[in-house]
């Protein structure tokens, strides 16, 4: 078979397969071979979990009809453990109701197969799913890796992922398990129901530490990226102003300038024209001794970095 699906010659995919058909398990386990991937087996659900745990695999292959722990029950206690939540799953299954498949996805499953399987067909998605996960995994660690204050929740409020910064400030917050679910849950889904626009704040109370959060976007997972703000830290905007000697609008101006935002976009998000946002341009280029929007946001970026660099001595 010439299609494999790895897309790094170096390092070959791993594969769990979970199924407690030995007919089924060979005969995947042979076409995932030829594919040029390592397959790991399990026979059922707890097999599979602990194999997850010891090697993580970049994508599972999962029965949904098996003795003692099915399917739906295994990729539910998967997601649970923020270790092994982003490995994409497919299930294969003899069941075609559409209860079935809704319950499978609801489950945390990315797609569904039924039995018996196509292989090539189950090649091509699995080709689509492990590209898509890297991509994720790619991005995540990109974010890991700047040091911002970035967390993901559910429309519920829902901690769901974070980056160690954001991990950190919560810590320094006191901000645990109990007070998520106590507080912080409640307090995000309320606010959400007023459908708040992005780059609306949220000041976070019953906390031994001043946080708040901004809404980032809304994803097409349905999930909320929000950005966790110190409320003893000066803004971005604030450090501009005082580092740069700017007016507040210019320091806001500035800010998303070196977001790479448009005129048309930053009128927007500061709620003023296009006009007003070029003038303001005009007054900051001298204070900068720059004469361009890139060069200016060079300037920006290296005074953000420069104390993000400061608060971490």
């Amino acid at each position: 078979m010439s299609s494999a699906v790895n897309a790094h010659p170096g390092r070959r995919d791993i594969v769990l397969v979970v199924d407690d058909s030995a007919d089924a398990l060979s005969l995947i386990n042979d076409v995932l071979e030829e594919a040029q991937m390592d397959v790991l087996v399990a026979l059922d659900g707890k097999a599979a979990l602990t194999i997850a745990a010891r090697i993580k695999p970049d994508i599972i292959l999962l029965d949904a009809i098996m003795p003692n722990m099915d399917g739906f029950s295994t990729c539910e206690a998967l997601k649970a453990d923020p270790q092994l939540a982003t490995i994409p799953v497919i299930f294969m299954t003899g069941l075609t109701e559409s209860a079935d498949i809704i319950r499978g996805l609801n489950a945390g499953g990315v797609d569904y197969l039924t039995k018996p399987i196509n292989t090539n067909e189950l090649l091509a998605r699995m080709r689509v799913h492990l590209s898509n996960a890297k991509l994720t995994n790619s991005a995540q660690s990109a974010l890991d890796s700047t040091g911002q204050h970035l967390l993901t929740v559910s429309s519920t409020g829902k901690l769901l992922w974070a980056t160690p910064q954001a991990y950190s400030l919560l810590a320094r917050a006191r901000a645990d398990e109990t007070w998520q679910q106590q507080q912080f849950s409640p307090q995000l889904t309320h606010w959400f129901s007023h459908q708040p626009k992005v780059e609306q704040q949220l000041t976070l109370a019953n906390l031994a530490y001043p946080l708040s959060v901004k809404l980032i976007s809304y994803q097409q997972t349905g999930e909320l990226l929000l950005r966790l703000i110190d409320g003893q830290r000066p803004t971005q905007e604030q450090q501009l102003q005082q580092s740069l000697n700017l007016t507040t609008r210019e320091s806001q101006v500035l800010h998303w300038i070196a977001q790479g935002k448009t005129n048309r976009e930053i009128a927007q998000i500061l709620e003023m024209s296009p006009r007003t946002v070029n003038k303001h341009l005009e007054q900051i280029f001298p204070k900068l001794a720059v004469d361009n929007r890139t060069a200016a946001a060079a300037v920006a970026l290296r005074v953000l970095v420069n104390q993000e660099t400061v608060a971490k001595v």
